[in-house]
């Protein structure tokens, strides 16, 4: 820590360890401890040591991926979050969660009306000599919003967190109550090398993505695959609500310059990121990086304003209709709202804009091996609709790309069971007859 005399004391006076950090949490209170990449493990594992002396206790989270003792323990902890993880569904299983459906755009009611928080983790960088600490790689996303509600701040300050630039993505040593130093490994997502199907599913949208575009791509194979798949476009630009690894190799290897962008030109603008470690070290102090919370990032007009946006996400399941559920299946949920539809509307109102839903023709149960179509008749009982049929655009599988949003309401069915797997298109227009959509 190279800082004058001066913070540097400041820093030895508010450093605590972690179990004497949370003596502060008293029952019937509620802390949040981070969202994806930027979440406070160890405070959030010495907060589960205190667990016999506090009762009534809320968190908020979001898309946490390392299993923590306070997710298993219904009679002392209550969860909630906007978007699930492999950790909240940890809390799931256990009884312990309340989940709340919000778009990424309006993140700031979750923080300010769902889950104000009175105790805030907040992981940060190493800080600069001025005392100031960057909210690493997803915390620009909304702790700002977080800040304004908590009495008490609490940071966890990381080597490993990146220092990122953007918007309100700094915090200094002045404005926390206590600091905690502790060093661990962010959370990664593996790339997976992309099957037939999703290299299949790939190229029908990279065909689609023209020189120039400004691209957000979703989480997952088919995002990623896309991504490095456009090796051989000129001149993108980057407004994404999530920093790939298959997006920071387009900015290495020369495809973005991000010169044709009219929302912040020249810079690849994200609210969070998610990959591996090398992702991690390449936005660390990337001047052509910039972070913004989930209310701009995602805000549809903002997004709008650059030229031939470009949105590519995922689906669980579509119907007939063009409904897209992609946080839920059938009643139970498994990840969340996000900023799916954001920018699917965004994509569409930019001048030349094209957003895509994209999910392989099948899918093939974890737990009992069966397979069913992703095209289905109508959606499960108790599904939850992510985009309605009034907003989605492309839907893409292995099998072809449509344009679902001139179509009637017949025209789509016909449409949709043309690129589904050709095990399930007798069914389906078996279905679509009884419905009178065929």
């Amino acid at each position: 820590m190279n800082m004058k005399d001066s913070l540097k004391k400041l820093f030895d006076e508010k450093l605590v360890t972690p179990d004497e950090a949370v003596q502060c949490i008293q029952s019937g209170q509620t802390v949040y401890i981070g969202t994806c990449t930027s979440t406070c493990y160890e405070l959030a594992r010495a907060l589960g040591r205190r667990s016999d002396e506090l009762e009534n206790v809320t968190v908020g989270c979001s898309n946490l991926f390392k299993p923590l003792d306070i997710m298993t323990d219904p009679d002392r902890f209550r969860i909630i979050s906007y978007f699930m993880g492999p950790t909240e569904r940890q809390a799931q299983k256990a009884g312990s969660l309340d989940y709340t459906s919000i778009h990424l755009s309006l993140v700031d009611i979750f923080c300010r009306e769902t889950c104000p928080p009175d105790v805030a983790f907040l992981e940060v960088s190493l800080p600069d000599e001025d005392g100031n600490m960057s909210f690493g790689a997803t915390g620009v996303a909304l702790n700002k919003f977080i800040q304004e509600q908590a009495k008490t701040v609490i940071l966890q300050i990381n080597k490993y967190a990146p220092y990122v630039y953007g918007e309100d993505n700094l915090i200094n040593i002045r404005d926390c109550d206590m600091a905690v130093r502790f060093d661990e490994e962010i959370a990664e997502v593996p790339n997976m090398e992309p099957t037939p199907e999703v290299k299949a599913i790939s190229e029908y949208v990279i065909d689609q993505i023209p020189d120039g575009a400004c691209v957000q791509l979703g989480i997952g194979g088919i995002g990623n695959a896309v991504g490095f798949g456009l090796r051989n476009r000129n001149d993108l630009g980057i407004h994404t609500e999530l920093m790939t690894d298959s997006l920071a190799f387009l900015m290495k290897n020369g495809n973005v310059t991000n010169k044709g962008k009219r929302v912040l030109p020249g810079k690849s603008v994200a609210a969070f990121t998610l990959g591996e470690k090398a992702l991690y070290e390449f936005v660390d102090h990337n001047k052509d990086m910039y972070y913004m919370p989930f209310t701009i990032a995602n805000d549809p007009r903002i997004i709008a304003r650059n030229d031939r946006a470009v949105s590519v996400n995922s689906a669980i399941c579509i119907d007939l209709m063009g409904q897209v559920a992609a946080d839920n299946i059938a009643g139970r949920q498994f990840s969340g709202t996000g900023g799916q539809l954001d920018f699917v509307r965004g994509a569409q109102m930019s001048r030349g804009g094209k957003s895509f839903i994209a999910a392989t023709s099948e899918n093939i149960s974890k737990h009992t091996g069966k397979v069913s179509s992703r095209i289905v008749a109508s959606l499960p009982t108790g599904a939850a609709v992510t985009t309605p049929r009034s907003d989605v655009q492309y839907v893409v599988t292995e099998y072809g790309c449509v344009n679902l949003k001139p179509l009637t309401i017949k025209e789509r069915a016909h449409a949709l069971i043309s690129i589904a797997h050709p095990d399930f298109r007798d069914e389906l227009t078996e279905a679509a007859r009884a419905a009178g959509l065929y």
